[in-house]
């Protein structure tokens, strides 16, 4: 860890659909010995029939879903507990949102082009959200700014490579060390 930093109760894993955020998120959780949340279990089921129906969300569709995300954060931290959640989270204010003024939550945002997350969701089965939709999730995309303190990194390199660099980004030398809440009295 960087001198002076807390360890995070959350890391959010972000980016627009078929960036990796569960793959990434679910890798990064099992590195460090926390648990992993999807945060698409957490949308309403009004807002799964939305998507699935090829039709984009609503800002008035997201909020009840990022307010449940961030009361998860909450409860985790309040808890003891350590946390990654993969959310989209693909505008500034829905970060804001989640983060909410918390130092101990860090956004990793999964940076990739549009024509390889295609590809990507081309070859994907069994997801609400249908590859028709991944132009307008780009067009709401706005990329964390340094005020946010985000770990970005490339989604082209393999899973334990991007890890890696999350990992490092968050000054993690060693990740074995960075154990879960309850685990370090």
């Amino acid at each position: 860890m960087n001198e002076g930093e807390e360890i995070p109760c959350a890391l959010v894993v972000m980016g627009v659909s078929g960036s990796g955020k569960s793959t990434i998120g679910q890798a990064l959780a099992a590195r460090l010995g926390w648990r992993f949340e999807d945060g698409d279990a957490f949308h309403p089921p009004s807002n799964v029939a939305k998507m699935s129906a090829g039709q984009p969300l609503t800002d008035e569709d997201r909020w009840p879903w990022l307010r449940a995300i961030a009361a998860e954060i909450d409860r985790a931290s309040a808890a003891d507990e350590r946390v990654v959640i993969a959310c989209s989270a693909l505008r500034h204010a829905y970060r804001d949102i989640l983060v909410h003024g918390r130092t101990d939550v860090r956004i990793v945002y999964l940076n990739g082009t549009e024509p390889l997350i295609a590809r990507r969701l081309g070859r994907r089965k069994g997801h609400f959200m249908p590859a028709g939709l991944l132009a307008s999730q780009f067009a709401t995309l706005e990329p964390p700014g340094a005020d946010e303190r985000p770990v970005t990194v490339s989604i082209e390199p393999p899973v334990q490579d991007i890890v890696d660099a999350i990992l490092g980004q968050l000054g993690f030398g060693h990740p074995e060390t960075i154990l879960p809440r309850r685990s370090r009295t």
